[in-house]
């Protein structure tokens, strides 16, 4: 989603919270720009069911059934008798009722009429209230799937928002560390993206193959290959030019004094390996390998990102 339509939306759905909140707007404009809101988020269904709030409901369409009895607008389901008019005509029709009510008085009579012609009066607001009640519940319902919605759009896009930025800057920074310290790096990783997009088994194993090199020259470049060993947790581990996990986790333990720290970033490593050395597999669906990708630049990111002023565990024989 371009930058510029996401800031759009949020705007626009923040607008309207604080339209239903304040009561800002009448039914009918309310609708017109929830309406507007439905389509540039893409929901066709509430694209619908606000087209039946406008303009009424359609007793053959399923989604207005559908509807109906989210909205409440039921009076007798099996008889199929219920407000099927647009909200704007439930508004109207609450303000006429109340209208009725204050039209309503008990007549100055007296003797034997006064009874009856009292209890059709009060029967008659009884009534009336209950009319009001009910169409007031329709109204609140309809305004509280209008919420709903607005409010789905409005703390997806804001995460998405705060997600994209919080990725771009720590890609900016990650994208510093790598350029200083493994610039070749980063010239793979166009390849890698236009494997994923192809979409297919091989296009994903390519891609994955890729993402493997990417870590092999990654190794290269921060802790280069020697005939050392070095002992990691009571193992002794080869650092010559085949080893290249063994490097980057030389090249942790070097960095850092946390022992769950080290033993994380070894175990993702480690399964990161297995995966992306797997891709020519076909278990590996598209979702997976970018994700996989993911996960191999943040890696890079995290390991690059490590404090070298760190206790050192292992020592290089």
């Amino acid at each position: 989603m371009a930058k510029s339509e996401t800031q759009h939306l949020l705007e626009l759905s923040a607008d309207l919270l604080d339209d239903i909140e304040l009561s800002r707007l009448p039914a009918d404009k309310l609708l017109l720009k929830c309406s507007r809101l439905a389509r540039l988020a893409g929901s066709e269904e509430v694209q619908s069911w606000i087209k039946f709030e406008m303009s009424g409901y359609n007793s053959q369409d399923p989604l207005a059934l559908l509807y109906m009895g989210k909205t409440g607008r039921w009076l007798n389901y099996e008889k199929k008798t219920g407000y099927w008019g647009p909200l704007a005509q439930q508004e109207a029709t609450v303000a006429a009722l109340r209208a009725k009510i204050q039209s309503l008085r008990v007549p100055d009579i007296s003797g034997e009429w006064a009874f009856a012609a009292t209890k059709n009066v009060v029967d008659a607001v009884s009534a009336t209230t209950n009319a009001i009640t009910s169409i007031e519940g329709v109204i609140s319902r309809v305004m509280a799937l209008l919420h709903s919605f607005i409010s789905d759009v409005y703390y997806r896009v804001q995460f998405e928002t705060l997600a994209q930025s919080t990725f771009e800057s720590y890609k900016r920074d990650v994208d510093d560390l790598i350029g200083q310290s493994a610039g070749e790096v980063l010239k793979k990783i166009p390849s890698v993206v236009r494997r994923l997009q192809e979409g297919d088994t091989e296009g994903v194993s390519q891609a994955l193959t890729t993402c493997r090199r990417i870590l092999e020259a990654f190794a290269d470049a921060i802790y280069s290959p020697s005939d050392a060993t070095i002992e990691l947790s009571g193992n002794t581990l080869k650092l010559d030019a085949s080893k290249h996990q063994n490097r980057i986790n030389a090249y942790i333990a070097q960095r850092t004094s946390s022992s769950s720290r080290r033993q994380k970033l070894r175990q993702n490593l480690s399964n990161l390996f297995d995966r992306v050395s797997t891709g020519v597999h076909k278990d590996v669906t598209v979702s997976e390998a970018y994700a996989l990708f993911l996960n191999t630049y943040l890696i890079m990111g995290e390991v690059l990102q490590l404090n070298s002023s760190g206790e050192v565990e292992a020592f290089v024989e």
